[in-house]
């Protein structure tokens, strides 16, 4: 049996947003919709009481022309491995696909690089968190938007246009990888963007760092001794503006489940890896790179290796 049904919702600027949900008997429920307006708001269904089991949610988001569009997570708890939050540089298609958010962590602002930006909810049929809500507006393409603040992060600088700096640093016991100063600047195609991505704040205890220079190697905690503890990793490979990073895999040896390495700030922005096939070469679309390794401890892998490749530039860790 089927039920479905239409809600007339109003955002900030009173535009008339028409949403559709259907519920199934075999325990799928579809929700979304195509948002239009300067700003907006978006939950999860149930928000934030947990949204339903067996979701498959699509929100389009459409801007003017020219204008892009500015995602704020106000709040967010997606169960881990089994609820995923999707986000599409454009319409709802692999060629798009930018990131995938789970957990209980709140990310990072986005910025879309053009005037189409698209979230997709998938859950299964396991035990929900409280759900997701964001805050989203058009940017002009004089302004980088505020690009937030990282956890245990601190931001000095009040300015988001072309020209302003702004700066990081993070609170006692973390150390903060990636660069401090951020600066709005013109891209190639005429769109404020800052030259580097958000840092990060590590604690001090943790595995990860900010890397520079010509050439080095990157390779797994306790690599070629098969890694045995959970936890996380994040690298920061840093180049000079106008440069590019090139990384190329000598070793890949990951469990697929419940392994992965994800890069971001290439082409596609965001990569993820697991497995055990070698991957092939990665290119930095920017004058960066981001590694986040995640690994659980049910199994135990050779893990990874990176070396340097000679006649590109190339940043390892």
């Amino acid at each position: 049996m089927h039920y479905s049904t239409t809600l007339l919702f109003y955002f900030h600027n009173l535009t008339p947003i028409f949403f559709s949900f259907s519920l199934f008997t075999g325990f799928i429920f579809t929700c979304g919709g195509t948002l239009k307006g300067k700003n907006g708001t978006i939950e999860s269904p149930g928000f934030p009481h947990g949204y339903p089991n067996g979701a498959n949610c699509t929100w389009v988001i459409v801007a003017e022309e020219r204008s892009r569009i500015h995602i704020v997570f106000q709040s967010f708890a997606v169960e881990e491995e089994y609820y995923f939050l999707s986000l599409y540089d454009g319409h709802p298609h692999p060629a798009n696909f930018r990131t995938r958010l789970t957990g209980f962590q709140v990310p990072a602002p986005v910025t879309s690089t053009g005037s189409i930006f698209s979230l997709c909810l998938t859950s299964d049929f396991a035990v929900s968190a409280h759900g997701f809500k964001i805050y989203y507006e058009e940017l002009q393409s004089s302004s980088c938007g505020n690009p937030g603040v990282p956890a245990k992060g601190i931001l000095n600088g009040t300015g988001f246009n072309v020209g302003d700096r702004i700066r990081y640093h993070c609170v006692a016991g973390y150390t903060l990888d990636g660069h401090a100063q951020l600066t709005c600047v013109t891209s190639t195609s005429n769109i404020a963007v800052w030259d580097f991505p958000i840092p990060i704040c590590r604690a001090e205890d943790t595995c990860g760092g900010t890397f520079r220079g010509s050439s080095g190697t990157i390779s797994s905690p306790d690599f070629q001794k098969d890694y045995q503890s959970s936890g996380e990793c994040t690298w920061t490979i840093l180049a000079d503006p106008g440069d590019t990073i090139s990384l190329v895999f000598t070793e890949f040896q990951m469990d697929s489940k419940l392994d992965s390495l994800e890069v971001e700030g290439s082409d596609p922005p965001t990569i993820w890896l697991s497995g055990i096939n070698i991957p092939v070469p990665i290119v930095s679309n920017k004058n960066w790179l981001r590694l986040h390794f995640i690994t659980d401890n049910s199994h135990r892998h050779k893990g990874f290796s990176i070396e340097n490749v000679p006649n590109f530039l190339c940043f390892f860790c």
